[in-house]
């Protein structure tokens, strides 16, 4: 349930921000990576646990800088990074102990990740939307 329910809504919203041209702004793509990135945090305060708040303030950084070269070169690496990130949903619980993340949360945020990846790619091949600033591709 938790995959369909993420799968869908990542497409939900991808079509909602193409439809009111929300994503025609370079910055959509890269804010929702850093604030996906960053949710794991949330969870870890809400489990009381430093040292999982440590990890994933790190784990969070790296998309951070991920999407923010994305945002100054391409979109592409957005798509990478959201990509990479529902890779790390797979594997996130060997990786980091965080009492506070739901039992639901890997299998949801993962199929989000990959879809809004695959969406993002999907824009970025079609020219709906451009890859680069300035002629970057």
């Amino acid at each position: 349930m938790a995959l369909a329910v993420g799968a869908l809504l990542a497409f939900a919203v991808g079509l909602f921000a193409t439809a009111t041209r929300l994503d025609r702004d370079r910055a959509f793509y890269p804010t929702v990576t850093i604030v996906i990135a960053y949710l794991y945090a949330l969870f870890a305060v809400m489990g009381g646990s430093t040292n999982a708040l440590v990890l994933e303030t790190v784990a969070g950084t790296a998309f951070l800088v991920a999407a923010v070269l994305g945002f100054r070169s391409s979109l592409w690496i957005v798509a990478v990074a959201l990509a990479a990130h529902g890779l790390f949903d797979l594997v996130h619980g060997r990786i980091i102990t965080n009492p506070g993340v739901p039992s639901f949360w890997p299998a949801f945020c993962g199929a989000y990740d990959l879809t809004a990846a695959a969406y993002l790619a999907w824009l970025l091949k079609s020219d709906r939307i451009k890859a680069g600033v300035a002629g970057v591709t």
